[in-house]
């Protein structure tokens, strides 16, 4: 949510102001973010909040092989399937503490309600987890980016809370530029990675090889824009060579 919209409005933070000041959130767009992906599987994550924003972050966790589970009395037809299918786990009740935090790498608050929005965040911080409280930033410890995904690729963009709908429109114009065949080419080089590491001796020989083929004339990504994965193949196979020779 923009530092704009709070004006005027109840305050849904900790420092309990009665009605928003902005006080919370008038240096967010002086706050440098450390960016960093994060591996989900075989970690615990936690949702509190059974609505459509807590289907969303569920479905986010998810499609990064999350171990979800989600905490709330009620929850939306689709989450009930997800937790019918074995997908999630879903315990039908409040958030009731830090017991709920045993064990889990991350929580995500999606409640509307200020007082246990603000519990979680404290309960969490006192463990030093990753904290993520929906709409309200100085509740949160790390913060999630509109993300571009296609196959392996993965694009973040934030503004630090400054427009959402800027960031929405970043995305779109980023999906369309950078899809299928930069995924695909990602995949290809992938392949060529354990011939890389077996072959060429030192980081910057091997960052060569690969900057020779990404850079290269003709353009893997024409090519593969053109449905001419073989051609990619060939050029891959051809830098292999002139290292072996």
């Amino acid at each position: 949510m923009p530092a704009a919209a709070y004006a005027g409005k109840p305050c849904v933070c900790q420092f309990r102001r009665g009605i928003c000041d902005q006080t919370c959130v008038q240096d967010m767009l002086d706050t440098p973010f450390y960016i960093a992906c994060l591996k989900l599987r075989d970690r615990r994550s936690l949702v509190v909040g059974g609505g459509d924003i807590g289907l969303e972050k569920v479905e986010g966790l998810l499609a990064c092989d999350g171990d979800v589970t989600l905490i709330a009395p009620e929850a939306v037809p689709e989450l009930q399937q997800l937790a019918a299918e074995g997908s999630i786990t879903w315990e039908r009740r409040d958030y009731a503490g830090p017991e709920d935090l045993e064990g889990i790498f991350m929580v995500i608050a999606a409640t509307d309600d200020t007082d246990t929005n603000i519990r979680i965040y404290d309960d969490a911080e006192r463990r030093a987890m990753l904290v993520n409280v929906v709409d309200v930033p100085p509740l949160c410890n790390f913060i999630l980016p509109a993300i571009v995904r296609t196959g392996p690729l993965a694009i973040a963009i934030s503004t630090a809370g400054a427009s959402p709908a800027l960031a929405k429109r970043m995305k779109r114009q980023i999906s369309e530029q950078y899809g299928e065949p930069y995924a695909r080419l990602a995949i290809l080089l992938n392949e060529a990675r354990g011939w890389a590491k077996g072959t060429l001796p030192t980081y910057q020989d091997r960052k060569d090889f690969f900057e020779t083929i990404v850079n290269g004339d003709p353009d893997p990504i024409d090519l593969l824009r053109g449905g001419d994965e073989q051609g990619v193949r060939d050029i891959i196979a051809a830098a292999q060579e002139s290292v072996a020779a």
